[in-house]
């Protein structure tokens, strides 16, 4: 995230050094022995400091912007307050050189004093200005995230209640207990266990990779009761693999994009692929391109992008040509919440 950049309205500037010129002939008045001439040099002398001083240090702290992790950058304060005594010096000897008659070491003192407490002040303004910017922007930030990730969760529980997905799960119970098939148990409990997975794992960020290889076998088994022998899967991961982690439901959404885009047929299968490679878990199938494609608004695959986006700080890789389609899911060896 950027820090924002620190910007003064130049009448703020000019106002205020103009005010801590005129203050700092304040004593001079009160003065028996005024002197108007000193006063005003000594006013000018103030006051271009101050603006000086001002445009110096929203240069440091811009130039530093991003670059430090505590409040006060102890470098730019160094620095401000080095050139500030150095520009405190030159002032002073011009000063010098309009009033000859003053004793230069006494005044040298008094201005080098005055010029670093003109300093500090305009240094410690700006880094609480430019803090309360950066915690306006990670209040911001905070928000987008939240929203972000509660609209990935609304859209990720739309595709877990599927209507289209229950309809035909329901048209093929019927034809089997039409047909007194002897699957029709084991097809009830598959879709029990299906929508149980549902509700138990739709408060989760993650789960483990373990359970959601359960919820796949669910979902394909009722969807082979449907097409057959049209959908080959095949299940190369590892051992390691299924101990780390994933966001629930991402390999099912994946795999019911793959059959919802595909030809399925008993002569020409579709042939989907999952397996780890290079710190990566990648799911595959050819492409079969329907004639007429279902409708699609693409929110299943946009779902997934944004959790591992949002919620991980991950991006997944997708590639596609004429033959294959591949989505790569980073693996996620420990919990990270953002």
């Amino acid at each position: 995230m950027q820090q924002q950049k620190i910007k003064i309205s130049p009448a703020v500037i000019w106002t205020s050094s103009l005010f801590l010129g005129i203050l700092s002939s304040v004593p001079q008045l009160a003065s028996h022995a005024f002197n108007w001439k000193e006063a005003v040099v000594n006013s000018a002398i103030t006051a271009a400091f101050s603006i000086i001083m001002w445009y110096l240090n929203i240069y440091l702290l811009n130039r530093s912007t991003g670059k430090r992790k505590q409040n006060i950058s102890y470098s730019s304060l160094l620095t401000a307050l080095a050139s500030g005594m150095v520009i405190m010096f030159g002032l002073a000897w011009i000063q010098q050189l309009i009033l000859s008659h003053i004793n230069f070491g006494p005044v040298m003192l008094m201005v080098e004093v005055r010029g670093i407490l003109i300093n500090l002040v305009c240094y410690m303004f700006l880094t609480l200005l430019q803090n309360n910017y950066a915690g306006q922007q990670v209040q911001l930030e905070l928000e987008k995230v939240k929203s972000d990730n509660l609209g990935a969760q609304y859209e990720l529980l739309k595709q877990q209640v599927n209507p289209h997905f229950l309809f035909n799960s329901l048209n093929t119970l019927k034809s089997m207990a039409e047909t007194h098939d002897s699957e029709t148990v084991d097809f009830i409990i598959k879709l029990s266990d299906f929508y149980r997975f549902t509700l138990e794992s739709r408060k989760l960020d993650l789960i483990t990779v373990q359970e959601e290889m359960k919820i796949v076998e669910a979902y394909l088994f009722l969807q082979k009761a449907r097409f057959g022998e049209g959908i080959l899967f095949t299940d190369e991961l590892k051992n390691e693999d299924f101990k780390t982690l994933i966001p629930p439901f991402t390999l099912q959404l994946l795999i019911e994009n793959c059959i919802k885009h595909n030809i399925i047929s008993q002569s020409k299968p579709l042939h989907i692929k999952i397996y780890s490679s290079e710190n990566s878990i990648v799911i595959e199938n050819p492409i079969q391109r329907k004639i007429a494609a279902e409708e699609s608004l693409g929110v299943g695959l946009d779902n997934i992008k944004k959790r591992f986006s949002h919620l991980l700080e991950h991006e997944i890789e997708i590639y596609s040509d004429e033959k294959t389609f591949q989505i790569k899911l980073p693996l996620i060896h420990e919990y990270h919440h953002h």
